[in-house]
This record gives C-alpha cells, structure tokens and sequence, in this order.
C-alpha cells in the first residue's frame, strides 16, 4: 500500500467514524447527555441507512419517561429507542415533549 492510499484510509475511517450515527434534537430542550445509537449488525452488513424520527416525553428531572418511534426503517428504530432511553435532559419546570431524529449512515 503507498503512503498516499494509507493517508486517504485514515482519513476515510476517520470520517466514517464522525459520521457513523449522528443524532439530532429537534425538540427546544437541551440534551445534557447524549447516548449514540448501537449500529445494527444486520442493517450494517446491508449498508442500510437513514433516520429514526422518535418522540420522547421528557420528565422535569431531565429523564426520558417514554420513548415512542413515530417513524424509520424497521432495522433501525430498536437502536435509536435504546440510545434516546437513555439520553438526559436539562431539569426544566413541566414535563416536555422532544422530536428527535436519530441518523444512521453506515
């Protein structure tokens, strides 16, 4: 392999490994912590890629109460389910609705 081919396979994995599962709050709330997805090992094998749509219904201590996938491709929505699980928001005063939309690029 030249150092050039080598270079650009860094760079690429490099790349891929930023883009790999990006997830996105749509909701006004601000996420404290955010749980990346689980890739699916059959949706990778498939180089299957998208978006989850989920809305989460958010307790005034910042934990997710409920998580219900609103949208996306079947192979996808139990990671993105699992991952906004486990995300936390800031304490606000009421309880709140948050629209997400988890990505997955393989």
């Amino acid at each position: 392999m030249t150092k050039r081919a080598a270079v650009l396979t860094a760079l690429l994995s490099c790349i891929f490994a930023c883009c790999l599962c990006r997830a996105q709050e749509e909701g006004t709330r601000q996420v404290v912590t955010r749980v990346n997805p689980q890739y699916p090992n059959l949706a990778r094998g498939m180089k299957l890629q998208g978006s989850v749509k989920v809305e989460a219904v958010v307790a005034p201590d910042g934990s997710a109460k409920t998580v219900e996938i609103k949208g996306g491709h079947p192979l996808l929505a139990q990671a993105a389910h699992d991952a906004v699980q486990k995300w936390k928001w800031a304490p606000a005063p009421k309880q709140t609705v948050e629209l997400i939309e988890v990505k997955f690029n393989p």
